[in-house]
């Protein structure tokens, strides 16, 4: 494939669309590797892909594994999703979350998310989502993003209560967010401070320069 290796000198790119929600989506060759982006960063597999992948990591494979039924809110093109499938081997239920019916058409055109035997897209709000589901899930992966912006509803404790009622004991929430300036760094502690002692929360800052990953487990 031409565009798969002249994309080691210079990014290729296939295929750029409006959203009403992104408003800019590309999908490039970049390294080798098809990415898709926003107009002003990475949206899945490239940089975002690894920054989950340390996540996952981080709560450990095996234990992923073993799980039954995994939540992720905000699915983009899907790469949180291959590295549950494709390289932790994980074969319970997957529910993924997105607002964007236009980045899940191209999840599913050029990433083959619509392949996948043990994964379900939900068209929804995330916010909405929560609100509705009767589920419980072992693992939620939180990766909510609009460009570089993250909605204000995810650090209000109406939400954040909503998400751990959700959360089986013994199981993970997996939170990517940004931090580019001393607001974003004042808005994760008060995050933090959120959590009592039902919950063993742990930070990883600057996570690929400004991410900052979560992990929190529901004690017994």
């Amino acid at each position: 494939m031409f565009a798969k290796f002249f994309s080691y000198f210079i990014p290729i790119n296939v295929v750029k669309k409006n959203s009403s929600v992104s408003t800019t989506l590309e999908v490039t060759w970049n390294n080798g590797e098809l990415v898709l982006d926003s107009k002003n960063t990475n949206y899945s597999y490239g940089s975002l892909q690894r920054i989950l992948r340390k996540g996952l990591k981080y709560i450990g494979y095996d234990r992923i594994r073993k799980f039954e039924n995994v939540l992720i809110l905000g699915v983009a093109g899907g790469s949180v999703i291959k590295t549950l499938v494709d390289e932790i081997k994980f074969k319970g239920k997957i529910t993924g979350v997105e607002i964007d019916k236009e980045v899940v058409d191209i999840a599913n055109k050029y990433f083959r998310l619509n392949e996948i035997k043990n994964l379900e897209i939900i068209i929804d709000d995330a916010f909405e989502f929560v609100l509705k589901t009767k589920d419980k899930y072992d693992l939620i992966i939180i990766d909510i993003f609009q460009d570089t912006k993250m909605p204000n509803f995810l650090f209000e404790d109406f939400f954040i209560n909503r998400v751990n009622f959700l959360l089986n004991t013994e199981g993970f929430i997996l939170f990517n967010t940004m931090v580019i300036n001393q607001k974003d760094r004042i808005r994760n502690l008060d995050y933090k401070k959120k959590f009592d002692g039902k919950y063993s929360l742990r930070m990883y800052p600057k996570v690929e320069e400004h991410n900052e990953l979560f992990t929190i487990k529901k004690l017994n």
